[in-house]
């Protein structure tokens, strides 16, 4: 499956941008193990490798690492850069998770 197939789901897919060499990324990798066990399968998470990816990180402007980008039937609803908290990320997951 591509990444532009992923996050055409009409389910919430968390996005990762991440590099190996950032400190900040190795930080967030068990956060985001333990969001996933929250929010189970109600929403998807892919980690993307800038250096493996130039051209969706390129897409969507991504500058630093990491950054989030939620998006919701291949549009981006939301984005942080920088290292966030659990439960902040959680949070706004379950707020594209929600059914309005």
């Amino acid at each position: 499956m591509t990444f532009d197939e992923i996050i055409q789901s009409d389910k919430p897919v968390l996005v990762d941008f991440f590099a190996e060499w950032c400190g900040p990324c190795k930080m967030m990798a068990p956060v985001l193990k333990e969001v996933k066990s929250v929010i189970g399968d109600a929403a998807t998470i892919i980690k993307v490798d800038v250096d493996k990816s130039p051209q969706a990180a390129n897409e969507y402007q991504v500058q630093g690492v990491p950054t989030f980008i939620i998006f919701k039937n291949g549009k981006p609803l939301w984005r942080n850069s920088g290292v966030i908290p659990k439960a902040r990320l959680i949070e706004v997951i379950k707020n594209f998770t929600a059914k309005n």
